[in-house]
């Protein structure tokens, strides 16, 4: 975090004002900012203050987060953005672009899935012939007994 330099700070965000403007909690602001996806600067009182554009990239997080991309992924695009500037519509333009591909999988990956789910018991044995989710024709039956396969399928 940069200290802010001897000027008026009338453009610049409390943690309070970020916090209920994007409607986040004052600690994902900080865990945010930890992370690298948002930067602060701070008063002369030591007192973290934001640029205007935080607001944008706090958006962006939260629409992202909703369809499931992690934040990991999220950091790795906002390198590509200019700090201290709100993203534009371009910049949104590039973003989403690179999340499309991925996106257009999980939406393919759901719809099977619910597709399929009325024959799934939700019995979590993982090993019954019929389960056409986890174990088409029952190929972890043949590595042994139990639920062979947990939530480590990508």
């Amino acid at each position: 975090m940069d200290t802010i330099p001897a000027t008026p700070l009338g453009k610049l965000l409390t943690v309070g004002e970020v916090a209920e403007r994007s409607g986040l909690a004052v600690s994902a602001l900080h865990f945010y900012e930890t992370k690298g996806l948002i930067s602060s600067i701070r008063s002369r009182g030591n007192q973290r203050r934001y640029g205007r554009d935080v607001l944008r990239r706090l958006g962006i997080i939260k629409v992202a987060q909703r369809v499931g991309i992690p934040l990991s992924e999220i950091q790795a695009a906002f390198e590509s953005l200019p700090q201290g500037r709100t993203p534009t519509v371009a910049d949104w333009q590039t973003l989403s672009a690179l999340w499309k591909d991925d996106l257009d999988a999980r939406i393919r990956r759901l719809s099977l899935l619910r597709d399929r789910l009325t024959g799934c018991i939700g019995c979590g044995c993982l090993s019954i012939e019929s389960c056409p989710l986890r174990n088409p024709c029952d190929r972890l039956g043949k590595e042994g007994p139990g639920a062979r396969l947990l939530e480590t399928e990508n």
